[in-house]
């Protein structure tokens, strides 16, 4: 390599990976050469298969994946520098406005595909919660005939999922507003209720992992002393906005099935199913108003 080359910035792609993976090892983070390969190629704008066409000696720019190395060893979460993450059948925006769509989340929509089998159905949604959209628009896109309104309290979040509905077509069936839950769409009744609403309990924020207590959004991830303020809310709101035989679904965390039926039950609200994650943990909670009619 000249000095011409040095000085201009470009250094050995081998050097370069092999540098990055052993700073984020250093920094703690699992997978640490996969994630570098990842911001290399976000860095080079390629794919992970056309980095396999690099030579470990060839010479590549350093400054943007330098810059990109330095904000991961921070523990920003990956998808928050590229600003992209996957989910569902979907490629979505993302910003440190909303969480970070998760695959346990995906739980939700495979409730939903089951429970309402007829994906021809003119079905009418509500997503409350709805940060990048990522429910709400899984959802509609496996039914082509149903519409939705997502609602969230921060208009960032609401900004970005309309920006999300966009991007994935289907801006003329999604209707993405900032709002309160317990206030917002009064007199309206849905077939389907979704929402991964905030339910962790106050005192342990402070153990999550560093992506997520330093980046994500606090509001999205509280919820009150034992992490069922929000479900109080969600509960109690469901007789008054689901549709004969509608149904809701709900994300939970590790462990509060039985304190969510506790709350359900005291609203009116039967648990029709509790489905497990991919990795074996109750993740969605189904369920019904017994008082189809609402007060």
């Amino acid at each position: 390599m000249s000095r011409a080359e040095i000085q201009a910035g470009f250094q050995p792609f081998g050097v370069l990976l092999s540098q990055g993976a052993r700073q984020l090892s250093d920094a703690g983070i699992e997978n640490a050469r996969r994630e570098s390969r990842l911001l290399m190629a976000h860095a080079l704008e390629k794919s992970l298969e056309q980095l396999l066409t690099l030579s470990p000696h060839e010479l590549v720019p350093a400054e943007e994946f330098l810059a990109v190395l330095a904000r991961r060893v921070r523990r920003e979460p990956m998808a928050f520098i590229t600003g992209t993450q996957g989910f569902w059948t979907l490629d979505l925006a993302v910003s440190p406005a909303t969480l970070i769509p998760r695959a346990d989340s995906e739980t939700v929509i495979s409730c939903l595909l089951e429970h309402k089998p007829n994906q021809d159905a003119a079905l009418a949604m509500l997503d409350l919660g709805t940060g990048s959209g990522c429910l709400l628009l899984a959802a509609l896109s496996e039914y082509p005939n149903a519409w939705g309104v997502g609602v969230d309290i921060n208009p960032q979040a609401a900004s970005l999922a309309r920006r999300n509905a966009i991007g994935c077509g289907m801006a003329g069936r999604a209707s993405l507003v900032a709002g309160r839950w317990d206030t917002a769409l009064q007199g309206k009744r849905f077939d389907v209720v979704l929402s991964n609403p905030p339910y962790i309990p106050t005192a342990d924020l402070a153990g999550l992992m560093p992506e997520v207590q330093t980046y994500e959004p606090v509001a999205a991830l509280d919820g009150g002393e034992d992490g069922m303020e929000a479900y109080r809310v969600l509960c109690n709101r469901l007789p008054h906005i689901l549709a004969p035989q509608g149904i809701a679904i709900f994300e939970i965390g590790i462990g509060q099935q039985h304190d969510l039926q506790r709350v359900a039950e005291a609203a009116g609200v039967d648990v029709l199913e509790v489905r497990a994650d991919l990795g074996g943990i109750a993740r969605a909670v189904v369920l019904r108003s017994r008082a189809e009619e609402g007060a």
